[in-house]
């Protein structure tokens, strides 16, 4: 492609035009698309609505497994052989001293995941204190993953101060009754549709490389532009032995990056995260990754284990990012330098599940 197609692709999605969807799938798989210029493209776009900022995430996995859905991808399914650390839900000073750990760490957002179909009421009233201490205790902003949800319930946790609700898509309509069937699409929708008429943020994304092709991936992308998501995770999938979705993604750094580049053009204003696989799959391209997005985890995923700290941390100074939090980068680098926290197992080899001491490093001293 031209150096004017870039450029005009940047200046429609600055502009707020909507991209045809011959562009999409040009930007997606193409042979005559050059990945700089792409990338390029895509950074004049996110440097115009966030600048150059990097937003810290890090998960609180509040309930592991003892789940009673059977979304193949996931290895807290109720199908699922996965040998995770399976527990009950956190008690409220582990949560909470988990939540002081993630401020402490840079992190901008606290992520409360709890496995299962949905909350009960009775949850949703324990969730509803849960929030109010954070919030009360820590300049952080907190986002909750529970499962489907009505409006009430979502009104509830929004009148509590929850800032966001996750819900990813996960794939497409069309695609969704091959990794679910225990649930659908449309319980996913309605679940975003009732968090966003509480005045919720929503907080929604993709797991890429479960089969889908690229029509299902462009689809996505639209969708959640017409939801007006303001956060979307883009997750490549990671097959850890057990899950039903055993067959390992054929996805390339490119292919990743086009993606990635794909969902800044179509959101431009949106928090775009490189979320779990990252380091799998973009391998020792991981870091141009953050020039279409401007978010990633720390600490690994839900289940498996992702780059140290330090190395993440550093992998962002060096780009010459900044991140949005009370402590600067190189205190909170220094830090992870000073506690030996430096240790990191190549992020492109073996997939390694998280252990008890990772899910729950509060465990001891909530005691």
């Amino acid at each position: 492609m031209k150096s004017e197609f870039y450029d005009k692709v940047a200046r429609q999605c600055v502009a707020g035009e909507l991209l045809s969807t011959k562009t999409a799938a040009d930007i997606l798989s193409s042979d005559d698309i050059e990945l700089l210029s792409l990338l390029n493209a895509a950074y004049a776009v996110r440097k115009k609505f966030v600048g150059k900022q990097v937003t810290i995430h890090i998960i609180n996995n509040a309930q592991n497994g003892h789940c009673c859905e059977d979304c193949s991808y996931c290895a807290q399914a109720k199908p699922s052989k996965a040998e995770i650390e399976e527990y009950s839900l956190k008690s409220d000073r582990e949560i909470l001293l988990e939540a002081k750990n993630a401020h402490e760490h840079g992190a901008h957002r606290y992520c409360m995941v709890f496995s299962g179909r949905g909350p009960s009421q009775k949850r949703i009233d324990h969730l509803v204190r849960l929030v109010r201490e954070i919030k009360s205790q820590y300049p952080i902003e907190v986002c909750v993953s529970a499962g489907l949800l009505d409006k009430d319930k979502a009104q509830m946790l929004a009148d509590a101060g929850l800032d966001r609700l996750n819900h990813n898509l996960n794939t497409s309509a069309r695609h969704y009754p091959s990794v679910c069937t225990t649930h659908t699409y449309e319980d996913r929708l309605n679940t975003l549709q009732a968090a966003r008429q509480a005045g919720l943020q929503l907080c929604s994304g993709v797991i890429l490389g479960m089969g889908e092709n690229n029509d299902d991936v462009i689809e996505m992308a639209y969708t959640l532009r017409e939801l007006g998501a303001e956060s979307i995770p883009v997750n490549f999938f990671i097959p850890i032995e057990g899950t039903q979705l055993k067959k390992e993604p054929v996805l390339s750094p490119e292919y990743c990056l086009r993606a990635l580049c794909l969902y800044r053009f179509l959101n431009p204003k949106a928090e775009i995260r490189i979320a779990a696989g990252r380091e799998r799959y973009l391998r020792n391209m991981e870091v141009m990754a953050l020039y279409p997005a401007n978010s990633l985890f720390l600490d690994g995923y839900l289940n498996a284990k992702g780059a140290s700290r330090a190395r993440t941390l550093q992998m962002i100074k060096d780009a010459g990012f900044t991140i949005s939090s009370e402590y600067s980068l190189d205190e909170l680098i220094a830090a992870e330098t000073s506690t030996n926290n430096t240790d990191d197992k190549d992020p492109s080899g073996e997939i390694t599940i998280k252990n008890l001491k990772d899910l729950r490093p509060e465990l001891e001293s909530s005691i």
